[in-house]
């Protein structure tokens, strides 16, 4: 399965998106639930589903906020309250599935959904303000090398969720103790970047696809990308933390669910709205899909 980099531009997904000529589906009031605040990775993919899905379904796609447990509060909804809602949508990333297989989400399992499918990858940042003390990510990891709790570090997700786990990494390679990291947890990327813009933490764990939108205010930088190789246009310019000596690397899936109950006919008309990339891979209509969570 191809994906689109969510973190070369947000325009790049959406053409992703909106390139085949598909007749459109049928989806009575469409919505997708970003399960958390606007502003971060989850908002992001919403909207791309938003304005890539606009030619293929016959109104356009709402966009609704859900915020609890990075995911978890939305995925218990729509396993409980919502199982059979065929007009629904779900944005989900690799930290949800992490809290699925953490036990974040009580009893219920990747099982118990139907995954629709995946908008692309995203990618780790390290982001500070602009007028930061942190030239370059070589700065920062120094600093968390002589003493990790000098450096106040903040994410959209808890101790052990994949934004701390950038940050745990990062010190790893800095022969810190990621336990020693001095770490606030948030509800979502887009708290945690209002938090950073304020001031009261210095740096962010964040996904480039969420920069997209800030790129051009000057109100932040990103010292580094996880990506495996440098990214297109507009973060050509940011190095990836690899090449300035430090192995690290993080991909984000992301991608869409519906409730495991919604009939075959509610589901195939988003897996039909989808364009073949997005599609989940050998997982027929009549069956609940765990594509995307193998």
């Amino acid at each position: 399965m191809s994906f689109a980099r969510l973190g070369v531009a947000f325009v790049a997904a959406t053409t992703a998106f909106a390139a085949p000529a598909f007749a459109q589906s049928q989806i009575d009031d469409p919505e997708c639930v970003a399960p958390a605040n606007p502003g971060g990775g989850f908002d992001l993919t919403c909207r791309i589903a938003q304005t890539g899905l606009e030619p293929h379904v016959s109104e356009p796609v709402q966009v609704t906020f859900m915020p609890g447990g990075i995911g978890a509060v939305a995925y218990n909804l729509f396993n409980t309250t919502r199982t059979d809602d065929g007009s629904a949508i779900v944005a989900f990333s690799t930290g949800s599935l992490l809290n699925i297989v953490t036990g974040k989400c009580g009893d219920f399992t990747e099982k118990d959904v139907r995954w629709v499918g995946t908008a692309g990858a995203d990618f780790g940042a390290v982001v500070v303000r602009e007028d930061s003390e942190y030239p370059d990510l070589a700065g920062l990891m120094a600093d968390f090398s002589a003493d990790p709790s000098s450096v106040v570090v903040g994410a959209g997700g808890s101790v052990g969720s994949q934004d701390w786990m950038k940050g745990a990494l990062l010190l790893r390679e800095a022969d810190a103790s990621p336990m020693d990291m001095r770490y606030v947890a948030f509800d979502g990327g887009g708290d945690a970047i209002a938090v950073l813009l304020g001031g009261s933490i210095e740096v962010y764990m964040g996904d480039v696809g969420e920069m997209v939108p800030h790129i051009d205010a000057g109100q932040m930088r990103i010292l580094a990308v996880m990506s495996p190789e440098r990214l297109e246009a507009p973060f050509a310019e940011v190095p990836t933390a690899m090449e300035q000596g430090f192995d690290v690397e993080w991909t984000i899936l992301r991608g869409f669910y519906m409730g495991g109950e919604v009939s075959d006919e509610d589901y195939q008309a988003w897996v039909d709205a989808s364009p073949p990339p997005t599609r989940p891979r050998n997982s027929p209509p009549s069956s609940k899909s765990g594509a995307c969570c193998r």
